[in-house]
């Protein structure tokens, strides 16, 4: 069965955006793009929020293609082009929109279904709204965080309203030369 990995940057005070939405303190280097890129080339699904989906649709489809381009921006936007998208919102339609399923309603029964597919596991990006939908329903699977060297001491936080426990297990981590630091846990469902 596929699993609901949420891919988030993390302040050290576990906030995952400033108090609007900012994301200026995020680091991130070519030494973080390559390393995250292996994991995210296997992938074949990711999932956002409105927002975040939004803004990634703004920005990699052509990304790619600028003459200032990136090795990341032209690997990412191919990436981006392929992979199949699934978003989270209810104001959107996904008629018309390449290789992208939207999830309004039923929450629950679609991402069950989602996971019961055959694939890789699903990358959550981002998308602090959709992530605390997704806890209070169980259906996240494991949290691949990137905790930046900052304290932001106010902000959007990544838990909310969390009732019961979770037990994670960590599997890898691993230290940039940038201070962040990745942190991969999966649930631990024993």
């Amino acid at each position: 069965m596929r699993k609901i990995i949420s891919f988030m940057h993390i302040s050290l005070d576990g906030f995952v955006a400033g108090p609007n939405g900012e994301m200026d303190w995020i680091k991130v280097d070519e030494e973080m793009f390559d390393y995250v890129g292996k994991r995210i080339a296997e992938g074949d699904t990711a999932l956002y929020g409105r927002v975040t989906y939004q803004m990634m649709e703004n920005y990699w489809p052509t990304a790619g293609d600028s003459p200032t381009a990136t090795r990341h921006d032209i690997e990412h936007s191919k990436w981006y082009g392929k992979v199949h998208k699934v978003v989270l919102l209810t104001t959107m339609k996904d008629e018309g929109l390449a290789n992208t399923k939207v999830i309004s309603d039923n929450l629950s029964d679609s991402i069950n279904e989602i996971k019961q597919q055959p694939g890789e596991d699903v990358l959550l990006f981002g998308s602090p709204r959709a992530t605390h939908s997704l806890i209070q329903l169980n259906l996240i699977d494991g949290y691949w965080l990137f905790v930046n060297p900052i304290i932001l001491g106010q902000g959007i936080p990544l838990f909310v309203d969390i009732k019961d426990k979770i037990k994670l297990k960590l599997l890898t981590t691993h230290q940039f030369t940038s201070g962040v630091t990745e942190l991969n846990y999966i649930l631990d469902r024993e």
